[in-house]
């Protein structure tokens, strides 16, 4: 009985090991394909990324030693540096997706350049607002993980465990200080999720599991607001707050069938009820002018610095706003018919997620 356990087992461990939470799996791949070939629509969208992994191709990975734009003013060198580096991300991402759609292999030998670039240079210090950004180079690892170089995965692999271990190491750090409950745990949870599920670590599944419980409770309000609302005074950071919730409670879902977006807190309060809070400022049946009181002295320093969409009192863009009605759709799909509503459009997929939507379900 042993014998056949273990044998299951080791049956098992190789579809555990690559199993595609984060990026799509070879039947939502196949399922994408079909969607690309029958809608114009979605063939528009994925000729875009056709059009980027060809630029990518052809230019060489920039990746930068620290990423750095957190706390930084528009115009600083480092923040403008990090983001040109950044533009890496969406290369990687388009080149994971049209392999994985045209099979062509110069597409993954460019994709793992770009990847083990960065894990050689890049290392995480721990902030979850800079690394937010990482969340495309994760999906675009999980997508093509089975076809790298073991060397290269073992190198991609640490600099993953790097920034998931610093982003935990400054969470013990700093669980005294508002950064441990409000938008930036939602991004390091995210970010930690992705890892641990492009990697399958379960210690890190288990710092996720425990610690998204605690956020939910303190981040977000029974009335639907956020704990960054209240502080910010803005729309643009509850939305920012919710986005990487959204996606994170995507990646469980699909991972475990465990449905975070509904589950309510001790509170009452949920990522659903946030969502529905945000959705007549999207719709535009309610305005609201920012940072008025934002308690966040960086909000008034980045008035002063001429950044106009953060001058006290300039109305939310609600365009804001969709991409958080696109990932809520994952699991509310009436939120695909608002927003053809805002959208003025009847085109069922104006968003690439409303394309994962589909094809993931």
């Amino acid at each position: 009985m042993m014998k056949k356990l273990l044998l299951v087992t080791l049956l098992l461990l190789p579809v555990l090991v690559n199993a595609q939470y984060v990026g799509l799996n070879d039947k939502e791949v196949q399922s994408l394909k079909d969607l690309i070939g029958n809608d114009a629509s979605v063939k528009q969208l994925y000729n875009q990324y056709q059009t980027l992994a060809d630029v990518a191709v052809n230019v060489n990975p920039n990746p930068i030693d620290t990423i750095r734009s957190e706390g930084l003013l528009k115009g600083n060198p480092k923040k403008t540096a990090t983001a040109y580096a950044m533009r890496d991300m969406g290369k990687m991402y388009a080149l994971a997706i049209v392999y994985r759609v045209s099979g062509e292999k110069n597409y993954l030998t460019n994709l793992g350049a770009y990847l083990t670039a960065w894990a050689k240079v890049n290392t995480g210090r721990g902030d979850p607002i800079d690394d937010t950004g990482l969340d495309q180079a994760i999906e675009a690892y999980d997508l093509v993980k089975a076809k790298l170089k073991p060397n290269d995965n073992d190198l991609i692999v640490k600099w993953f465990k790097q920034t998931a271990d610093a982003e935990i190491e400054g969470h013990k750090k700093g669980m005294n200080k508002e950064t441990s409950y409000n938008n930036w745990n939602s991004h390091r949870l995210k970010i930690v999720a992705m890892i641990a599920y492009a990697i399958n670590n379960n210690e890190y599944k288990k710092y996720v599991d425990e610690d998204l419980k605690r956020q939910l409770e303190k981040n977000l309000m029974p009335d639907g607001s956020s704990v960054d609302f209240k502080l910010r005074d803005a729309l643009h950071y509850h939305v920012y707050d919710l986005e990487p919730l959204l996606k994170l409670a995507i990646i469980l879902k699909r991972a475990t069938g465990v449905d975070e977006y509904a589950a309510a807190t001790a509170s009452g309060a949920s990522i659903k009820k946030s969502v529905e809070w945000v959705v007549p400022y999207i719709t535009g049946q309610k305005t609201h002018g920012e940072f008025v009181n934002s308690t966040v002295k960086f909000d008034q320093a980045r008035a002063q610095n001429g950044e106009a969409e953060y001058k006290p009192g300039t109305l939310w863009d609600a365009k804001n706003g969709y991409k958080t009605l696109a990932l809520a759709a994952y699991f509310d799909p009436q939120y695909s018919n608002t927003l053809k509503t805002v959208k003025a459009t009847t085109n069922d997929y104006s968003d690439w997620q409303l394309v994962l939507n589909k094809v993931t379900q």
